[in-house]
């Protein structure tokens, strides 16, 4: 097999995956590799074509085939995280995971800080910074971290985080002083990502969840929702049916709401705190589905924290809400692919991230239509409820 022909193959499976054609783009890939060796970039092809299909362990196998022959490959290191961490290996996982910032596409995102790295060891008398680096859920998640940081390090913590999530996070209590990402920190000795704070401090599934919740909900923006929503029959659920349209993973995530029409049903009221393009499907919403829009009157995470405070249930796909509503200890629902981002682990419906949330899994390969099933009848458990 020449170079030429590895460059179509190669081509052509990763013309297949972006079109979601898994299974030709594997039976494309497989014959050049029956007999157990062959190009390096046709197994990376092979991996990314059956790890959405749940063939975790072969996937794993051949992640570590390729970490082994390219040590020096930071995307290849940074696959087998996310392939560990989704099985619970958390020593491991973390440990690659800290090669996020090597792959070509996440290198001009990655912070050159001018001091050491905290490494976990205590440091009284210093100044720590934790800042945060990647999406909004992500700061939800770990932002129950930085408490147990500051008892560890004995430091003074300053927490600088994105301008969006600062209001909700300044109500957290465990860091000395608060800052918003883009302006200059005070003076600090050593800092550390908040999702490099795991791997330093050698988080275990045991650890988690920690004291739940640690998020609150500002006393005036629930006093505006309840105005709001007064008088709407109960139990009102909160839906979010897609995701951030850029998100690498959007595809396997995300719905339409017109996916959701099974969970439709007259004495429940469904308020809509969709974002993005995707809000616009609320305006005609399934039939037999009764809807509120709150989508244009949803200023900042604030407001959305206030209608989860409010609301009886939210209802989502993989999405910032869900871990805003589990740092809230709010009940949720999350909708989950076959195979879902790593943090949702394999094989169970709860979550030891959050104990408030609740997770509906595919049981196949794009399997909604089972998933809006089993949510459809838990929904008329929790209609009766409130009946």
């Amino acid at each position: 097999m020449n170079d030429v022909d590895v460059a179509t193959v190669e081509r052509q499976g990763r013309a297949l995956l972006a079109d979601g054609r898994l299974n030709e783009a594997e039976a494309l890939v497989r014959p050049w590799l029956a007999s157990g060796t062959g190009p390096l970039i046709l197994w990376q092809v092979l991996a990314d074509t059956i790890r959405p299909q749940g063939k975790i362990a072969e996937t794993q196998a051949i992640q570590e085939m390729l970490v082994a022959n390219m040590p020096g490959n930071l995307t290849a290191r940074f696959n087998l995280a996310e392939t560990l961490l989704l099985q619970g290996d958390f020593e491991r996982g973390w440990r690659e995971y800290h090669h996020r910032y090597g792959m070509p596409h996440t290198a001009a995102i990655e912070r050159k800080v001018q001091r050491p790295r905290w490494d976990g060891r205590p440091i009284p008398g210093k100044t720590l910074l934790i800042h945060d680096e990647q999406g909004y859920g992500d700061t939800f998640q770990f932002l129950r971290m930085v408490r147990w940081a500051k008892e560890r390090s004995g430091a003074r913590v300053i927490l600088e985080v994105n301008a969006e999530s600062a209001s909700l996070a300044s109500r957290y209590e465990g860091f000395d002083a608060l800052t918003a990402r883009g302006q200059l920190p005070p003076a600090f000795d050593v800092h550390c990502e908040l999702m490099s704070l795991p791997m330093v401090m050698g988080l275990k599934l045991s650890d988690l969840p920690g004291a739940t919740p640690y998020l609150s909900a500002d006393p005036q923006r629930v006093a505006k929702w309840q105005a709001r929503l007064a008088g709407l029959p109960r139990p009102l659920v909160a839906l979010v049916w897609a995701g951030r349209p850029t998100h690498v993973n959007d595809a396997n995530r995300s719905m339409k709401l017109a996916d959701l029409a099974p969970l439709g049903r007259p004495d429940v009221t469904f308020l809509a705190i969709q974002k993005g393009p995707a809000a616009q499907q609320a305006a005609s919403p399934p039939p037999g589905m009764s809807m509120v829009s709150l989508s244009d009157e949803i200023q900042d995470f604030e407001d959305t924290a206030a209608i989860l405070a409010v609301a009886d249930l939210l209802i989502s796909v993989d999405s910032s809400p869900v871990h805003l509503a589990g740092a809230l200890g709010r009940p949720a629902w999350v909708m989950l692919p076959l195979v879902p981002d790593w943090r949702w682990l394999l094989e169970r419906n709860d979550t030891p991230w959050y104990p408030s949330v609740r997770l509906f899994r595919q049981p196949s390969l794009g399997d909604w239509g089972s998933v809006m099933g089993t949510m459809a009848q838990a929904l008329a458990q929790l209609a009766g409820v409130h009946a």
